[in-house]
This record gives structure tokens, C-alpha cells and sequence, in this order.
């Protein structure tokens, strides 16, 4: 399909593109890597990142505050195959996808010496506490300095708060939110600002991928845009309706854009209006 190409953008030291009006960083993990230590040096408030693809995008276009909340992530980077070739085709070099699981691994392994604490927050009950071991039997320096799995029933504000509380008497370097797309962004966006935590990564699947809880699809089809089809065979009455047709529509949707019938970026802008954190759906 043909594409327009867009001209480089630069979102602070980033250069980006958009997709359906969603700004995505051209970064690969170890920039990611770099960027996330750098926070955690300098102490200058809290940084979010985001690895989404196309389940991301085209969720932003069913909901314009979630495009907000994307766009007012710190890195927003391409965790789908589908992002990494439009990112290629616009002359960007992206020679792998920033995949969830892969950057929560090579961070823990790049840094697992210098006492960075780690929080894991998300999934069912007891996936984080088996996540969380799983990565001190793989680097055994790294430090967890807690994990929770929230309800399933929507919390109030009394629950919310002595969440914030227990996360920030923990005090982590980064802390890793696997609540599912969308809610694990949206939960980041409201919370950032009174954690005082450096980085918040959402990650989604990884929790239940790195803990071994769900099988990984085997690395050709991750690397050729396949994954959506080893996961759709997996949890078919789960996953059909994103891979399908929000597969559909997010080519329908390119569609419209590259042939100027429609724009994505007028809603991108608006302010987003605040949402209660209640139990996501799984990525």
C-alpha cells in the first residue's frame, strides 16, 4: 500500500512519526535502555514509556482521550512489526521491534549490578511474585523491591491511594505495569505525577511471557509480523476480535490516511478528561 512519507519529527531528543495521529519514537531497546538510566540518574520527576503496535493505535482512534494519553507518554515506542515497517518505510532505521518482553529482559540483564529496585505491578495473583522470581534466578544482582497484583473489581479511592502509598514507600527505580492496553497506560498517566517513581514502563503481556506463565511464539514469527497468529491460535475466543477486525480496520484506516481521505491527527491534541483505574482487560 502506498504511503505518504512524513518528515522527520523530534519529540525532545527523539526523532518520531505518526501513525493514525499516534507519535511514535524511532528508537530501538538499547536507546531505550539509555534513556530509562538517565532518568533514574538524574531524578528529574517521572518518565513514562509505552511499547504499543497496532492493537495501540487503532484503540486510540475508537477513544481520542487514549490518543492523548499516548501522545503525552514520554517514549512511546514500536513494539508491533506492523510500526517498525511503516517507521522503515519512512526512512527511519529500525532493524528490530522494541518488543515488551525483550526490553524488561535486556534491561534487567544490562543493569542487574547497580541496585536499580524494581517494582512489578499487574497480572493475575501470584504472577508478579513468580515473575519477580524468575528474573532474580536469571540475574541474581538485580533487586525487586515489591510486586502486587491488583482486584479485579474497580478500586476506589481509598484502595488507590494505599496502592500509591505501598508503591512509593517501596521507592523503585522503574516500575513495570502489566495491566493490558488500555488501562495499563491510562493507570500510568494518572498516577505518574504522585508516584514519584523515575521510569514506569507498561508492558502487558511480558508479566505472563518472562514469568513463563504463557507460551512465547518462536522468534521468526515475532521477527516477520506473525506473533498476532501464534497468540489468535493460543486464545482464539479471547483474541479474535482484535486480530481480525482491528487488524482490518487499522489497514482500512492506513487506507484512508494514505490516500488523504481522512486525517488522524486533529483529535490528537484534545485534553484528556480523568478516568477511574478499575481491572483491566489482559493484554
Amino acid at each position: 500500500m502506498a504511503h505518504r512519507t512524513d518528515s522527520p519529527q523530534m519529540s525532545g531528543s527523539e526523532i518520531c512519526f505518526r501513525v493514525l495521529g499516534v507519535r511514535i519514537n524511532a528508537v530501538q531497546i538499547e536507546d531505550v535502555i539509555t534513556r530509562m538510566e538517565e532518568w533514574i540518574r538524574n531524578r528529574s520527576g517521572s518518565h513514562s514509556i509505552s511499547p504499543t503496535g497496532m492493537h495501540g493505535t487503532v484503540e486510540a482512534q475508537r477513544d481520542p482521550s487514549f490518543k492523548q494519553v499516548l501522545n503525552s507518554t514520554d517514549l512511546v515506542v514500536p513494539d508491533g512489526m506492523p510500526l517498525v515497517w511503516l517507521g522503515r518505510r519512512r526512512g527511519h532505521y529500525l532493524p528490530r521491534r522494541v518488543y515488551g518482553p525483550d526490553l524488561m529482559l535486556e534491561f534487567c540483564e544490562k543493569t542487574a549490578g547497580r541496585e536499580y529496585r524494581h517494582f512489578f505491578y499487574g497480572g493475575e495473583e501470584g504472577v508478579p511474585e513468580r515473575l519477580a522470581e524468575t528474573l532474580k534466578r536469571r540475574f541474581p544482582p538485580m533487586e525487586v523491591c515489591g510486586t502486587f497484583s491488583p482486584p479485579f473489581h474497580p478500586l476506589n479511592p481509598e484502595q488507590d491511594q494505599e496502592i500509591v502509598t505501598m508503591i512509593s514507600r517501596a521507592a523503585p527505580d522503574v516500575l513495570w505495569v502489566g495491566l493490558g492496553t488500555p488501562r495499563q497506560e491510562r493507570w500510568i498517566h494518572e498516577h505518574r505525577d504522585t508516584l514519584h517513581v523515575p521510569v514506569l514502563v507498561s508492558v502487558g503481556a511480558a508479566f505472563h511471557v518472562v514469568s513463563g506463565r504463557r507460551s512465547q511464539a518462536p522468534l521468526w514469527m515475532r521477527e516477520h509480523g506473525l506473533e498476532w497468529l501464534f497468540r489468535l491460535l493460543q486464545e482464539p475466543r479471547r483474541l479474535w476480535r482484535r486480530y481480525l477486525l482491528d487488524g482490518a480496520r487499522f489497514v482500512a484506516y492506513l487506507g484512508l490516511e494514505s490516500l488523504r481521505l481522512k486525517s488522524f491527527d486533529d483529535e490528537a491534541d484534545r485534553p484528556t478528561p480523568p478516568q477511574s483505574s478499575g481491572r483491566p482487560n489482559r493484554h
